[in-house]
């Protein structure tokens, strides 16, 4: 099977095969990884025993990002503190690039913090857990979007609810930024576009595939791949009142952003996404 092939059959849910050398690649990076997190989780907790602000889960995240084959490009200057990213979203190495470049904690949904190993290592970096249903106070929000910016410096959040192909930009969910209604004083909002280049539909977590099916992907594939992230102009919140404004200048900018890094219209996402009420238009026969 071509690698487009190999591509359309796990995003339907099928198992991606792997080679002897694609399994040994693995093998490597899960003990890089695993050697990274011996080194720097002691270091993270005692540091946290004596100040905020631990720089261990930033350095982490930035060294486990070259183990799993990322070469992290910066385009831009990030706001170094008292910003709130918004980002589009095309796999789970996007937290390992953007953490790492900019020490940034995120806004997840609250299921994650269930999820046995990634919710502890999300704890870690001091992950803002929303839930659905909106039974968390706005207070309770605001504060722990607070406290994130005290450690952090910075908080991330993916508006699109999922993750895509590159190649497309789902309609932004506003709850994500339930956290800016309203917004901390001095915090401004800055929208990050990430780029894979030629390989964000190979990277890009789409469609039925499963999680483990898209990190055995991700971790057998041979050599390096760059992962570019365009810090775009910031605004402040305070000059679109409300969620859903925060939401439209964003999104605006990323699409304008991503339009001109791949050199050509963005195209329709193809699969259904439930969070966003998003559904592929089907296509009209000749």
């Amino acid at each position: 099977m071509t690698e487009a092939e190999l591509r359309e059959a796990a995003a339907r849910g099928e198992a991606t095969p792997v080679s002897i050398a694609g399994w040994l690649r693995i093998g490597l990076r899960a003990a890089g990884l695993i050697g990274l997190l011996l080194v720097f989780v002691p270091l993270h907790y005692l540091y946290r025993a004596l100040s905020y602000g631990s720089p261990f889960p930033m350095l982490f995240l930035r060294y486990a990002a070259r183990v799993c084959g990322a070469k992290v490009v910066v385009h831009g200057t990030h706001l170094k503190r008292d910003v709130f990213f918004v980002a589009n979203h095309v796999s789970w190495m996007d937290i390992l690039a953007l953490a790492g470049a900019s020490g940034t904690a995120f806004v997840a949904k609250a299921e994650l913090a269930e999820a046995p190993v990634v919710g502890w290592l999300a704890s870690l970096n001091r992950t803002v857990f929303v839930k659905r249903e909106h039974r968390m106070g706005v207070a309770e929000q605001i504060n722990a979007l607070k406290e994130a910016l005290v450690d952090n410096w910075s908080v991330t959040v993916f508006p699109e609810g999922t993750t895509t192909d590159g190649q497309s930009l789902l309609p932004f969910k506003t709850s994500m930024l339930s956290v800016l209604e309203p917004p901390p004083p001095g915090v401004l909002v800055q929208p990050v576009i990430v780029d894979y280049g030629a390989v964000a539909e190979w990277i890009g977590w789409i469609g039925q595939e499963g999680g483990v099916n898209n990190a055995k992907r991700v971790l057998s594939r041979k050599g390096s791949f760059k992962v570019a992230l365009h810090y775009l102009e910031p605004f402040s919140p305070e000059d679109f009142k409300g969620r859903k404004a925060i939401s439209q200048e964003s999104r605006r900018r990323i699409e304008e952003g991503l339009i001109e890094i791949l050199g050509r219209p963005l195209r329709p996402f193809a699969h259904t996404v439930a969070p966003v009420r998003y559904e592929p238009k089907a296509e009209i026969a000749d």
